[in-house]
């Protein structure tokens, strides 16, 4: 299940990479084609989260998983073989949708094999995965795309599904189904709102935040929330009652794993750029650099569950999202004068963070929805990790992008990424220039995301300590 787990994070990751080879190929992507050849499967991934949950609850989750796979190997053998720009938009988009049927179906799998007592082990384990899979695919793309071609980090998914398909359909256990009604006007209400939300915070940094388009689809998101919470609420068999999230265990862990992401797609978008434009590395040496954190997080979210039983789960969390903020505040301070090692600290101080604050969270959320709805449980806990990564990415990028670009003289200002190659172009003393704006530009980044993580952590602490304390309603699950 955690392969799985893996390989859908690996391509969350590693398209990024792909991304200046994409942009001088034979396709000609415009600027805009670009953010969406990356964004469109975030945003199929993301959307179709909980209905394909709920979707596994009601037909077997070993069916679903098997079918995801499939689908998902589809979607990156048509991005491989995809010989116009719009052929791959929809490759990506069918590889999203493979990806969110994937998903719930592994936690929950993983959860119905496992004995009481080792659940939490197991959503730590399941948990690491994820953070693990996002730095092999850095890696991965990397080493690939130092030596071939962006169409062959797509073709090496397919047999790596396929593998999967075929050892799920072997090894993965059968299920029992769930029968109920499909709530299908639910699903559709849901998959818009969290679609416009998505677009909105996807577009914001592209078109501006006050845009038409940007507010129009903010609009959206609340209108078709609202309206999906009115007809949840008023409907005998709803996709997921909203009044789950009034349960600390649920809304406090669906806040907290959102507050965690939000810290950890800051540092991965961030990342790689410090450490190629920064620090001079390739792209095998920047997937070698970053997996340290990968391989700490993994370690680490197992542990956290035994952790969480000795000191109780609130300390657990807490001790992981001052961790989260502290390694932010000190990635913060790196320079391109900073040397590796000391840069390395602070990524394994934060990956310790993301290893112990998700894992109890996501085992609250998934203990306090009966066990025919784990697949859902699942399904709000990846959609609350991918809400963050959106909100995460949109946050820096335009922090970073107007601090950047504002401290460049005109004849390098225009993005990221060409104004470091164009200042390179331009001389040593330009490039100069060029990486301490962009460090300091960074460093504003990194704050602007700890200040949003510890707000996030304060309020999720507060929340979970009143809901433990005796006799509150919902403690014994918050507590779980």
């Amino acid at each position: 299940m955690n392969a799985a787990v893996i390989a859908i994070q690996a391509m969350v990751s590693g398209v990024n990479l792909a991304v200046p080879q994409l942009s001088g190929s034979g396709l000609h992507p415009s600027a805009t084609q670009l953010v969406w050849i990356v964004d469109i499967y975030l945003l199929v991934f993301a959307g179709l989260l909980v209905p394909a949950g709920a979707l596994g609850d009601r037909l077997g989750r070993k069916p679903v998983l098997v079918a995801g796979l499939a689908v998902f190997g589809a979607g990156c053998l048509g991005c491989a073989l995809a010989p116009n720009v719009p052929v791959l938009l929809v490759g990506r988009a069918v590889t999203g949708l493979g990806a969110a049927l994937v998903m719930p179906a592994t936690l929950a799998l993983s959860l119905a094999v496992t004995p009481p007592g080792e659940r939490g082990r197991t959503v730590g384990a399941w948990s690491g995965a994820t953070g693990l899979g996002g730095m092999l695919g850095n890696l991965v793309a990397g080493s690939t795309l130092q030596f071939f071609c962006w169409p062959v980090f797509f073709a090496l998914f397919v047999p790596v599904a396929a593998l999967l398909a075929g050892l799920a359909c072997r090894w993965a256990p059968a299920t029992e189904r769930h029968a109920g009604r499909t709530d299908v006007p639910g699903a559709a209400l849901l998959v818009g709102a969290l679609t416009a939300l998505l677009f909105g915070l996807i577009e914001g940094r592209e078109l501006g935040w006050a845009s038409a388009s940007v507010l129009a689809a903010f609009a959206a998101a609340v209108a078709f929330g609202a309206l999906f919470v009115v007809h949840c609420l008023s409907g005998d068999h709803p996709l997921i009652d909203p009044r789950l999230l009034a349960e600390p265990a649920v809304g406090a862990g669906v806040l907290g794993v959102v507050g965690a992401f939000l810290g950890m797609f800051g540092l991965f978008f961030l990342n790689a750029q410090y450490l190629h434009y920064a620090k001079g590395f390739n792209a095998i040496g920047t997937g070698l650099a970053i997996l340290p954190q990968g391989l700490c997080m993994k370690w680490v979210s197992p542990r956290s569950a035994r952790l969480a039983g000795r000191w109780g789960s609130r300390r657990v969390v807490a001790t992981g999202m001052a961790l989260i903020v502290a390694g932010l505040v000190l990635l913060s301070l790196a320079t391109s004068a900073t040397p590796y090692w000391r840069y390395a600290i602070d990524l394994l101080i934060m990956a310790t963070g993301m290893g112990l604050a998700p894992p109890p969270l996501s085992s609250g959320i998934v203990a306090a929805l009966p066990r025919a709805q784990s697949g859902l449980g699942s399904a709000l806990n990846s959609a609350a990790r991918e809400i963050g990564s959106a909100l995460s990415i949109a946050v820096v990028a335009t922090v970073v992008t107007a601090r950047f670009l504002a401290h460049l003289p005109p004849a390098v200002a225009h993005s990221t990424s060409d104004a470091m190659t164009a200042a390179g172009h331009l001389g040593s003393a330009q490039h100069a220039v060029a990486t301490r704006a962009f460090t300091d530009a960074m460093g504003e980044g990194y704050r602007a995301v700890a200040v949003l993580v510890a707000v996030i952590a304060l309020t999720v602490l507060v929340w979970r300590r009143d809901a433990e304390r005796p006799g509150a309603p919902g403690s014994r699950r918050a507590a779980a």
